[in-house]
């Protein structure tokens, strides 16, 4: 579905169904999804009455990841974004730093802002909560913004909300996490899926099938954030997505993956040699960072964990 250029959701116009021309697909798209939510395109009518995409805008950025689809090479979550919400959750299920540092390593290398949400405070034990902090401190220490919420109890979704005012979000995060339950606190009468945990495997199960855009509601009593400047409000879009389990990176080079982390970047800065891979050349200050727990070893692991993807090709799925 389409929707014509210079409307909005809620403004008097109509969704247009398309369809993508065969050979549109052949033009050197290597993905599994040619055209993404948050595309701007150029469709037009065939005589029948039917309409075909025949152009994509020029995207200003976009997540992508590795596709689980063999046959291709990359699967687009979605493009044109001003923010992206990674929702995880401490247990129940539990989400890996090494999915955390993937997901935003992405966002770094694609320029998308990424703000990180723990959810389910109201269900954590005081280990858990403890463990929460500890993960709060450790990404607002690199320089993240960390929000911890209770979807369930709608606590601190309040402020959340206020980042999204005039902008386009991507809502992303493991199966299980809570997005289809905070999607309905912020997009109130969609009534998105929800489902509960397997009590098998504690891990979440799909409600989510494919991505789409919703236009959340905004009041006059809500401020704008404090990176919003615009005079004039933006309509503002909220994308649900699928939940993933893995996360493969795709079209990193070795040699700038260590951009990508913003605090072994800095460091990298006092390296003996300009190309070194912060592995096990002398002279690393990012190892030395490393040692010295400067930079945090789950971090650490990622990135090598990344550089392990580009060398051998291909990825292997991580939680």
């Amino acid at each position: 579905m389409v929707l014509p250029e210079g409307k909005n959701l809620g403004e008097e116009s109509s969704l247009v169904p398309c369809k993508v021309k065969g050979n549109f697909r052949l033009k050197g798209i290597r993905t599994t999804n040619p055209v993404a939510v948050g595309d701007r395109v150029s469709f037009e009518m065939n005589k029948e009455g039917f309409a075909f995409i025949v152009a994509i805008e020029e995207r200003r950025n976009y997540i992508i990841r590795k596709s689980i689809n063999l046959s291709k090479q990359a699967h687009i979550l979605a493009t044109n974004l001003d923010l992206v919400l990674l929702l995880v959750t401490i247990n129940h299920p539990q989400t890996s730093t090494t999915f955390i540092d993937r997901f935003l390593a992405t966002a770094e290398a694609y320029g998308v802002p990424a703000i990180i949400v723990i959810n389910k405070q109201d269900i954590y034990s005081d280990e858990e909560r403890q463990t929460a902090e500890d993960l709060a401190y450790l990404y607002k220490s690199i320089g993240y913004k960390v929000y911890q919420v209770s979807v369930k109890q709608n606590l601190g979704i309040d402020k959340l909300r206020e980042e999204l005012v005039g902008k386009t979000t991507l809502l992303s995060g493991n199966s299980g996490v809570g997005k289809s339950s905070l999607l309905n606190i912020l997009v109130p009468g969609i009534e998105a899926k929800t489902a509960e945990i397997s009590d098998v495997h504690d891990q979440g199960m799909h409600t989510t099938t494919f991505s789409e855009m919703y236009e959340m509601p905004v009041t006059d009593q809500l401020e704008l954030s404090d990176t919003d400047t615009t005079p004039d409000r933006k309509p503002t879009y909220i994308i649900d997505t699928p939940g993933i389990k893995g996360f493969g990176t795709i079209e990193f080079e070795k040699e700038t993956v260590s951009h990508y982390f913003r605090e072994i970047f800095r460091e990298s800065d006092n390296c003996r040699f300009g190309n070194c891979t912060h592995t096990h050349e002398p002279g690393c200050a990012v190892l030395k960072a490393v040692e010295e727990r400067r930079i945090a070893l789950s971090r650490y692991d990622s990135y090598l964990s990344i550089m392990q993807d580009e060398s051998e090709g291909k990825y292997r799925e991580k939680g």
